[in-house]
């Protein structure tokens, strides 16, 4: 775990190798604030007018804010304590508590899973493990902390709950059902150290997640960043909220009625920033395809057809360029 950013960047300088090229530094660091990202209250009664307003955000923006979730803030709150008790561990100690599955479902790694082979690096550290079935999981999980299990077990399954509650919004406002096509279901969580230079490197870079859905616990420090009409526009922090991001299996599912959200998170020189992604996919076996009922003369496939672990070899091949992976996926280039 000697490479882990967390373990080396209080004592050193920007290295080379996380010097991004001009074209994809961040360029200026104050963004404007999305205040007009929807932020929607899903404790109201009217479950149409919810439904009509989760469908709206995913057309436009890809991204919408939820509040009033059902998700208590007490769980939330003591899992974000943990998350950042488990980044402050050892690098030692870390690459114990991820390396007791034999079939690595649980692990720990810095920048990006092609850390050994990319050219430049990002500035984070990514915990990922899966969720479900969880009696299966967490026996994998890290133990120390002392409580991490005893508090991400209760906060992943009732964030699970709040997925699969707005599949089901999402799956109404299509006209199709999403929920029996979820089969992969993993939490990630990051941690942003601060940064010698944040105008030169990147948390992560551009893209859009490889999932239906992503239900991302943000903390209080800004650096969500969505790509919308060619400009670059921050995420607001919203005490007690999530942030839910359309992936792109569920553009192409769509037919591209919904949209995949391009994002990126930039750094941060004073403080470190930790997040909790908790992401709903598709199984390996699953056709990433258009549903046919969404397929008509007028409306013809946008995408090819194939299953989600071939789309998973196209994306990680594509890397950061959208336009390649677009090129790769749809019947129309």
């Amino acid at each position: 775990m000697k490479h882990l950013v967390s373990s080396w960047c209080n004592d050193r300088s920007l290295p080379e190798s996380y010097i991004l090229p001009p074209e994809k530094r961040p360029g200026k660091l104050t963004v404007p604030l999305a205040n007009n990202i929807p932020v929607i209250d899903l404790g109201g009664h009217d479950q149409t007018d919810i439904i009509q307003q989760i469908f709206e955000a995913s057309q436009e923006f890809g991204f919408f804010q939820v509040i009033n979730h059902g998700v208590p803030s007490n769980i939330m709150d003591e899992a974000m304590s943990v998350f950042k008790e488990f980044h402050a561990l050892s690098g030692k100690d870390k690459a114990i508590e991820t390396s007791k599955d034999p079939n690595k479902s649980c692990f720990i790694y810095t920048s990006s899973a092609n850390y050994e082979t990319e050219k430049f690096h990002l500035w984070r550290d990514a915990l990922i493990h899966h969720c479900n079935p969880l009696e299966k999981c967490i026996q994998f999980w890290p133990e120390q902390p002392p409580r991490y299990r005893e508090v991400v077990g209760p906060y992943t399954a009732e964030v699970r709950k709040l997925g699969f509650r707005i599949l089901e919004f999402i799956s109404q406002g299509l006209g199709i059902s999403l929920g029996g096509l979820v089969g992969i279901q993993t939490l990630v969580v990051n941690h942003y150290p601060p940064c010698p230079d944040p105008s030169l490197t990147l948390g992560l870079g551009k893209h859009m997640d490889p999932v239906f859905i992503n239900i991302l616990l943000q903390s209080d420090v800004h650096g969500l960043q969505v790509f919308k009409d060619e400009e670059w526009i921050g995420v607001e922090p919203i005490p007690n909220a999530f942030v839910v991001n359309i992936g792109y299996p569920l553009q192409i599912i769509s037919n591209g009625k919904l949209k995949g959200a391009e994002h990126r998170v930039v750094t941060n020189s004073n403080v470190a920033r930790t997040t909790a992604s908790y992401f709903l996919s598709p199984s390996n076996e699953t056709l990433i395809e258009p549903v046919k009922s969404l397929v008509d003369a007028s409306h013809p496939a946008l995408y090819k057809s194939l299953p989600y672990k071939d789309f998973l070899i196209k994306y990680v091949a594509a890397s950061t360029d959208s336009k390649a992976l677009e090129e790769a996926l749809s019947t129309t280039v």
